[in-house]
């Protein structure tokens, strides 16, 4: 246990879109510090989105990602020798965090040919429901309904 609780680092707000949620999918995707190479990706997807012309490329990314948080997840407890999985609501900020790592794990697990193209359509299938980032979400929550019976566990 921790004698205080950690401070929470203010993010600043991207310069293109002024959003603090692309910095930290910026920061999210970046691999051993090339945050330009992780901007060039991004906002290469931002602009494939664009590119379909439905609708803007920021509005889809910020709908992927309200489609794909997810409400509840699951946690384990043990209670008198017995391990179950406990549903439990899940907070705001680690609800952002989920969802942005679940879409760029998805995007990764992808087969286009670049991280560019991966990560739009990821993003947009996301958008639209589908994908598999939207499934990890689906599969999370079957796993909190299945459970719901251990819910007087929590804590």
């Amino acid at each position: 246990m921790r004698r205080r609780k950690a401070p929470v680092r203010e993010i600043m707000a991207d310069p293109i879109y002024n959003s603090k949620v692309i910095t930290k999918f910026v920061n999210a995707i970046m691999l051993d510090g090339k945050k330009s190479v992780a901007e060039k990706i991004l906002y290469g997807a931002i602009a494939n989105l664009d590119a379909r012309g439905e609708e803007k490329g920021f509005d889809l990314f910020e709908r992927a990602i309200e489609n794909v948080k997810p409400l509840l997840e699951v946690r384990s407890r043990r209670v008198g020798g017995a391990t179950y999985q406990v549903p439990v609501e899940v907070r705001a900020v680690r609800r952002q965090t989920l969802a942005l790592r679940w879409l760029i794990d998805a995007s990764r697990k992808r087969n286009e040919r670049t991280m560019v193209e991966r990560l739009a359509n990821e993003l947009f299938e996301a958008a639209n429901e589908r994908g598999a980032s939207f499934k990890k979400k689906e599969d999370v929550h079957r796993m909190a309904e299945a459970n719901k019976a251990f819910a007087h566990y929590r804590w």
